[in-house]
């Protein structure tokens, strides 16, 4: 199955996260096949950048989100929900 997760990028105590489109059964920090954006809960504000073209056709395809990717999307204005932050 194909999922839409986050990859952990950035130094020791200062995370930084890609959205990726990867194979549910690789590693959280290997192989994917494509990357959608990127999160930085660091910031202040934090930092979201999601290719929203993307992330749908990864949706249309059958791609599951995980649960915190659900909810990024939410505030990113990719899924219905929640208002999109900052626009």
């Amino acid at each position: 199955m194909v999922r839409i997760r986050l990859t952990r990028m950035g130094a020791k105590k200062r995370p930084f996260y890609r959205f990726v489109v990867a194979d549910s059964r690789s590693p959280r920090d290997g192989r994917f096949i494509e990357i959608l954006g990127h999160y930085n809960p660091i910031t202040n504000p934090m930092e979201l950048v999601v290719d929203k073209e993307k992330a749908l056709y990864w949706l249309g395809q059958g791609a599951q989100p995980s649960e915190t990717v659900k909810r990024l999307f939410k505030k990113a204005g990719v899924l219905p929900g929640e208002e999109a932050v900052g626009e």
